[in-house]
């Protein structure tokens, strides 16, 4: 195992407190607790709530989204491990600003129970809150049983929805209703093409072929759909935006955002290679793209890949993705 660490037991420990020095004008620790993370910018009193929480190797996902017209809140737990439903339930506490709190994160199990037991221990401090999934890994389950897919990238869109919703002080009823709006707008997949290693276990998750690729593979190593020789940029891109435009409706005069997320050791030069063949894709099919999203925005520590995320907007989306952001990893100025 090669990794510019110290101990692989303070490896996420470190890294919290890398955040908290680099970006403090910002974000901070909750009383001190490393593992939740709080936007440290003014709040107006009645806006809703938003937080997320899910397991650390995966920035900037979670906790690079913290912050000014995104998320208010986030817990982390070990690598790909879920923070504790107690951690969760302190961290919708201190977001609570009035009006309610939208728990927002991907589709894992860990994550579903203790967030379950979160909202329930909350409800006795008369805290309201609401729940979304995000389910948006068009790989990890058919559309018919698209309720028990994984939430991967296409949950920073549900991010920067919601943050800009709640900014615009909807009511939790409403963020709720445009975020979920959002993610039936939303499809994503990935293909892999090297493991990567968590550093307390310190060998590979998984193995791959030097000349293979697996199409569809999770964000923690869970399998795809397809083994195969590695192919084209172009070849790779064609393979998975047919799978993904076949579980969405788009038509001649759409309007999409596209990401082209790395997933940990992916140059950018890369990423635009295939920015560049999803965008004659869609171009020659009338879709046009609106703030295209190029870079790591969710990664599995050192895996080598690519995903794609399509992100079908109408107008109340677009408006509410053109908002202004700030994040340690996110911003936007295109107000």
């Amino acid at each position: 195992m090669k990794k510019i660490i110290n101990n692989p037991e303070s490896f996420v420990d470190e890294t919290m407190a890398g955040i908290h020095y680099a970006y403090g004008d910002r974000i901070t620790f909750l009383n001190g607790d490393n593992r939740i993370l709080i936007k440290n910018t003014p709040t107006p009193e009645g806006k809703v709530g938003i937080v997320t929480a899910g397991g650390s190797g995966h920035l900037p996902v979670f906790l690079g989204y913290v912050g000014q017209g995104m998320i208010d809140g986030c817990a982390v737990g070990n690598v790909f491990a879920s923070p504790s439903a107690s951690k969760m339930a302190s961290m919708i506490e201190a977001c609570d600003y009035g009006s309610g709190v939208l728990c927002l994160y991907g589709n894992y199990g860990g994550d579903n129970l203790n967030f379950d037991m979160a909202t329930e221990e909350v409800e006795f401090s008369d805290i309201k809150t609401a729940t979304i999934r995000v389910k948006d890994d068009v790989a990890s389950s058919p559309k018919e049983s698209a309720g028990k897919r994984r939430g991967v990238a296409g949950m920073v869109y549900a991010f920067k929805i919601a943050g800009a919703a709640a900014e615009n002080m909807l009511d939790l009823e409403g963020v709720t209703r445009v975020t979920e709006k959002a993610l039936q707008n939303i499809r994503t997949m990935g293909v892999a093409l090297t493991p990567c290693i968590v550093p307390e276990v310190g060998k590979p998750t998984f193995t791959i072929e030097e000349d293979q690729m697996e199409i569809g593979m999770g964000i923690h190593g869970e399998p795809g759909i397809h083994t195969g020789k590695l192919k084209t940029a172009d070849e790779i891109v064609d393979i998975m935006m047919e799978i993904i435009m076949g579980d969405i409706e788009l038509s001649e005069g759409d309007e999409v955002s596209i990401m082209v997320n790395g997933l940990g050791a992916t140059p950018l030069e890369e990423q635009l290679i295939c920015y560049r063949r999803i965008h004659e894709i869609l171009d020659a099919k009338g879709i046009s793209s609106y703030m295209p999203h190029i870079g790591e925005f969710a990664t599995s520590m050192e895996m080598s890949g690519v995903s794609i995320t399509l992100f079908k907007l109408d107008d109340e989306l677009k408006e509410l993705l053109s908002q202004p952001a700030s994040t340690p990893f996110y911003t936007n100025h295109n107000k």
